[in-house]
């Protein structure tokens, strides 16, 4: 009887077998975050690898060296392994990064577009879509060129804030975005026969966002805005990796619960090697429209603080106003309908410090 014969040990095969191993803290292996830069296999199949990742924590590069040494040995025909780690911090807030140092491999610019940003939660509740859209349409009214991306695909409600009902047509293979207010957009919604739910897996939400960045006609805009879902899921990472973003833009309320996951959020980012631009304060307080007296709904000042301990810009604060709920289920943002009220006072104050930063740059 003949024994069976070894297969020949490839850089495929190391390659695929790394797949296990996972970044700290997400579902994604350091395979596709683009974490391995070489592979050696010697004649006596001995495996050397290097690998070069981008975080401000010092746990991750050591976690992932060794489940590294702890997987590879238990490869058929693996002899000693040897890896090289290095690690690098991302830059400083106000830095941009270097070309090959900050952008993650394979995230090409879209064509056009001069920046790219994201406006992200931790959690639900917080407004964020109602702060994508108002900071929108208030860099559309500092004449800048505006795109509006919604990749919220399970609860986009970007059209519906933004009074857009038409359904995009199609050009040279390519999606042209619905135009309101001046500003360009695109959602899932606008594709959607009114109340469908999308029920997709990762995969289908990543080909989307994809989509959503690439074959989409954008034409030249200064700033494309896109609105996140809440967490730090699929479709974060998915435009993460598609797409070279600019900055993100993290929202929150003052209360503990909401600081605590916007941490998540910021650290998403960071692990991703994206910039943060810096934290939004959204219904920060209420004033009552009969008598003027100031309420902490929801405490005060926390998202200031929580820029202070992270060492991010703070952009502002946004008061709690009915009015902008009112505009935004009439589909008329406050920054078109109110240009002079405190929330739109507010949202462009937030607008004209991201715009610096971008342009500083």
């Amino acid at each position: 009887m003949f024994g069976r014969v070894r297969q020949p040990l490839t850089e495929d095969k190391i390659r695929e077998a790394l797949k296990a191993v996972k970044f700290p803290g997400f579902s994604r292996d350091i395979v596709s975050f683009g974490l391995i830069k070489s592979i050696a296999i010697t004649e006596n199949n001995d495996v050397s690898l290097t690998l070069h990742v981008v975080t401000r924590d010092a746990a991750v590069p050591q976690k992932i060296e060794q489940d590294v040494k702890d997987l590879l040995p238990r490869l058929e025909g693996v002899g000693r392994v040897n890896v090289q780690m290095t690690a690098q911090q991302p830059p400083q807030q106000g830095q941009m990064p270097m070309a090959g140092a900050g952008a993650m491999p394979g995230r090409p610019q879209i064509e056009g577009i001069k920046h790219v940003i994201a406006v992200g939660s931790g959690k639900g509740g917080v407004g964020k879509s109602t702060v994508a859209v108002n900071l929108a349409c208030a860099m559309s009214r500092l004449n800048r060129q505006i795109g509006l991306m919604d990749a919220d695909i399970y609860g986009p409600s970007v059209p519906k804030m933004m009074g857009a009902t038409q359904r995009p047509t199609v050009t040279d293979d390519k999606l042209d975005p619905v135009e309101n207010f001046g500003l360009k957009m695109m959602s899932m919604a606008l594709l959607l026969d009114t109340g469908t739910a999308v029920i997709w897996r990762g995969p289908m939400i990543m080909k989307a966002i994809q989509q959503f960045t690439t074959a989409v006609n954008w034409g030249a805009l200064d700033v494309l805005v896109v609105d996140l879902p809440p967490g730090t899921g699929d479709a974060q990472l998915s435009l993460a990796q598609t797409v070279a973003l600019d900055g993100g833009v993290i929202v929150t309320t003052p209360q503990d619960v909401a600081l605590e996951v916007a941490r998540r959020s910021i650290q998403m980012f960071e692990k991703v090697n994206v910039k943060i631009l810096g934290i939004i304060e959204n219904m920060s307080y209420y004033v009552c429209p009969h008598c003027g007296q100031h309420d902490d709904v929801f405490g005060h000042g926390g998202g200031k603080q929580e820029a202070e301990r992270m060492e991010v810009p703070f952009l502002g604060e946004v008061p709690l106003y009915t009015d902008v709920r009112i505009c935004g289920d009439r589909g008329l943002p406050i920054v078109v309908a109110a240009p002079e009220s405190e929330p739109a006072k507010a949202f462009r104050k937030c607008a004209e410090a991201i715009l610096k930063q971008l342009e500083k740059h």
